[in-house]
């Protein structure tokens, strides 16, 4: 699952969807991005001018207003989807659904695994396709060059904010581990990362996505920037990098 969370998604530990429940941090002055579905221990409750929603605050109450991260909960999305055990299917899948709508209207960031399903559904661009109608579109990043253990393919789904805009990319990063392949073990030195290292999302991923979302603008007036023409796409988006080695 995608988390911060990116097990692509952001729930628990324990993968339960959120609750009401009290505000955990206060920001001071208006936040200038929400984040959607954090954990609990979340890293982003220590930066300025964000407004973490948890499970504890439940994002499904967020009023709306500000550019935002969403990390929705994507183990019924992603590649070993068929093993997913949720008690309620249709509402956690309908969590996406609802983030990528945020997204859209609000401007920022969406998070999930490579290869996420969800995009099919909702209909959003693969990396290096042209823009949606809200100019919304899709790079494909490797978390190990914020310092993740593994490479960790994650798809990262934009609105409002130009290839041109984005915040400038950390240097190459070779992962140290290896998310659990399905056949066999790694025989490159690499270890197998646990659970909680696969479901974290580095400091410094996080706080890049809370700077993305942050240049964001309405999403008609990027997506009138995009439909000028694709200068920028190319590279970052012209193609899938490579997958992680099973």
């Amino acid at each position: 699952m995608t988390t911060d969370m990116t097990n692509t998604a952001e729930t628990d530990a324990d993968h339960r969807t959120a609750v009401a429940g009290p505000v955990q941090r206060s920001v001071s002055g208006p936040p200038s991005v929400a984040v959607l579905f954090a954990r609990q221990d979340s890293h982003y409750k220590a930066l300025p001018g964000v407004d973490v929603w948890d499970e504890a605050r439940d994002a499904r109450r967020w009023p709306g207003g500000a550019p935002v991260v969403a990390h929705p909960p994507c183990r019924l999305w992603a590649k070993l989807r068929q093993f997913a055990n949720a008690s309620d299917p249709e509402m956690e899948r309908q969590l996406a659904i609802d983030a990528v709508a945020s997204v859209r209207r609000f401007g920022g960031v969406l998070e999930h695994p490579a290869e996420s399903t969800l995009w099919a559904h909702v209909g959003m661009p693969t990396a290096g396709r042209a823009p949606d109608a809200w100019g919304g579109w899709t790079a494909e990043v490797r978390q190990c060059d914020w310092g993740h253990k593994a490479e960790k393919l994650t798809w990262l789904y934009i609105v409002g904010c130009h290839p041109d805009e984005l915040p400038p990319l950390p240097p190459h990063g070779e992962p140290t581990g290896v998310i659990k392949p399905q056949r066999g073990v790694p025989r490159d030195g690499r270890k197998i990362v646990t659970k909680a290292e696969r479901e974290m999302t580095p400091p410094a991923f996080g706080a890049w996505l809370v700077e993305l979302a942050a240049r964001c603008k309405p999403a008609n007036v990027a997506g009138n920037r995009l439909a000028e023409g694709k200068s920028g796409l190319t590279g970052l988006l012209g193609g899938p990098t490579r997958s992680e080695k099973e």
